[in-house]
Order: structure tokens, then C-alpha cells, then sequence
């Protein structure tokens, strides 16, 4: 299925839209997003692997939702609001890195693996927190410098898409 496709699709089934643009809704998500960061930062330190990666990712996700936000765009799909990381703000590098982060959490969230190397699982963990630390700061960064000429001609682009 095409991007085009799959956007209007959402479009239609109201999970993708352009809404009034909501500092508090942004706020709440940045909040979201650091509650998500400390709890991963807490499992790891209890050697809770699994669920530290699971809230590492949700940090990551909900700073990028509190950025759509800040824009009035809503989106309820994860692999659109990563895709729209990517092509309304140019943000190509932090998407792909969203979106192994994703790819870890399924793997963890819904699969086991019982001869899985609690060393890598370590690994994976302690490096996605260090990713989804410096995302939250980037990602907060770009939604405190973003100008009112810039969210407009975001929505535009976004309009454009659908």
C-alpha cells in the first residue's frame, strides 16, 4: 500500500487530522513522554530489560506525538506519525532511529526468546534510554523554536499529503 493510500485511509477513519493546534495536549505528551523515560530508566536499574525498552520507545512516541500536537495534527497510527517525523519536519535520522526503537519493543512486548543473551538484552536497553534521552531533548528542543510561519506551512504540507 502506498504512503498516499495508507494516510488517507487514516484520514478517513479520523485517526489522522488536522486539529486546532493545542499547547496543553503538547505539554501532556511532553509529560507523558518524561514519565515513560523514568520508568524505563527505573526497570533498567531493576534489570528489567523487556519493559525499560517498552518505555523507552513510549517516551520517544509521545514526545513525537506532543510535536504533531504542537502543530494541531492528530495522530493515532505510530508508523505515520514516524513517517511524518520524517517528511513535515526533515527529521530522517531521529525517525529511523524511532523507529528500530519500535521494532525492539514489538520484539520484546509481544515475543519471547528463551535463548536470548541477557548481555545483549542489556545492551539494547541501556542504548535505546541513551536513545530516547537525547530524542526527548531534541524533539523539545524543535517544539520551543518552532514559529508560527513554521507550524502554518507545516499544516500546509500536511494537507498537501492527504
Amino acid at each position: 500500500m502506498r504512503k498516499h493510500d495508507f494516510l488517507s485511509r487514516l484520514s478517513e477513519e479520523k485517526k489522522l487530522e488536522l486539529v486546532e493546534e493545542s499547547e496543553e495536549i503538547c505539554k501532556s505528551y511532553l509529560i507523558k513522554s518524561e514519565n515513560c523515560f523514568k520508568s524505563a530508566k527505573v526497570l533498567l536499574e531493576s534489570e528489567l530489560y523487556e519493559n525499560s525498552m517498552v518505555n523507552s520507545y513510549y517516551a520517544m512516541y509521545n514526545a513525537v506525538i506532543s510535536l504533531l500536537f504542537k502543530c494541531g495534527i492528530k495522530c493515532e497510527n505510530h508508523s505515520a506519525a514516524l513517517f511524518l517525523l520524517g517528511e513535515l519536519f526533515g527529521m530522517t535520522t531521529t525517525k529511523i532511529i524511532i523507529e528500530q526503537a519500535k521494532k525492539d519493543r514489538i520484539d520484546q512486548q509481544y515475543y519471547v526468546n528463551p535463548t536470548e543473551d541477557l548481555e545483549i538484552n542489556t545492551n539494547t536497553a541501556k542504548q535505546m534510554l541513551l536513545e530516547a534521552e537525547n530524542i526527548i531533548l531534541e524533539l523539545r528542543t524543535k517544539i520551543s523554536k518552532l514559529s508560527s510561519s513554521e507550524i502554518i506551512n507545516i499544516r500546509n504540507k500536511f494537507k498537501e499529503m492527504r
